[in-house]
């Protein structure tokens, strides 16, 4: 059965940052299991939206109609509406995803609506600085981790400018690939290695 990687999108999204993922998870070359996963983009509402790069994409779902119990992840992107206060229902809905134990992984400005939210208090987690996080009046700065990506338990968390980790600490935690194909896939994408293009070909 294919399971449903919800991706939340809103107006000014990040393009970059989840560029990776999507195009990988929806491809299923050199996967362990071609078509466990399907994208489902999510929004507020059923408007389109307009990413920082200017893409118009219709949701194919909304938030009301998305049940931490029927996906596999919530993705959240980062964007220019997160701070200080915005995207309250998909924090909100991040929290239902935590509670029940299903992931979430939050990059950039969206690691600001997760330490806002409280979710970061008490769990490892990066960001684009601990200094932006602080502006969220969050209670977790002691466990900020100067890294690019970073899991912990069912969270994960990134800087904006880490889009590969960040697909990599996805791929990991859905099981996307085997660990091996999955470190000749970081070769390639992550340290630009030309040898692990070829470890994928042999993968196959």
């Amino acid at each position: 059965m294919t399971k449903s990687v919800h991706v939340a999108i809103y107006d000014t999204l990040a393009d970059w940052e989840i560029g990776h993922i999507t195009a990988h998870i929806n491809n299923g070359e050199f996967q362990r299991e071609p078509g466990q996963y399907q994208i489902v983009t999510v929004g507020e509402t059923a408007e389109p939206i307009t990413t920082m790069g200017g893409l118009r994409v219709t949701p194919d779902t909304t938030l009301d109609q998305v049940s931490a119990a029927d996906s596999a992840m919530l993705i959240l992107p980062g964007a220019a509406t997160w701070v200080p206060e915005g995207n309250k229902a998909f924090r909100a809905k991040a929290r239902e995803f935590a509670e029940a134990g299903v992931p979430v992984a939050a990059i950039c400005g969206a690691t600001f609506g997760m330490a806002a939210e409280g979710l970061l208090d008490e769990r490892a987690h990066t960001s684009n600085a601990p200094q932006f996080l602080t502006m969220s009046g969050y209670k977790g700065a002691s466990n900020y981790r100067d890294e690019l990506a970073v899991t912990d338990g069912n969270l994960i968390t990134a800087s904006g400018i880490a889009p590969v980790h960040f697909a990599r600490e996805v791929f990991a935690l859905l099981g996307v690939y085997e660990p091996s194909v999955l470190e000749s896939w970081y070769k390639l994408y992550g340290q630009q290695d030309p040898s692990g293009y070829f470890e994928l070909m042999e993968s196959a």
